[in-house]
């Protein structure tokens, strides 16, 4: 597994699950789901890191 499958790798289990192809006509679904996950990530990395 490369970087690039890690860091894809929750929107690619989303497609998977929805029985979908990430790399066709999902990939603005595995995007999304991508971004979704890591802005969580990112905020709650910065909530902890404030107090």
């Amino acid at each position: 597994m490369t970087l690039s499958e890690a860091f894809l790798w929750p929107g690619t289990k989303v497609c998977e699950y929805l029985k979908v192809n990430p790399e066709g006509e999902a990939a603005l679904i595995r995007w999304m789901v991508n971004t979704l996950v890591y802005l969580v990530v990112s905020l709650a990395v910065v909530w902890i890191l404030s107090v």
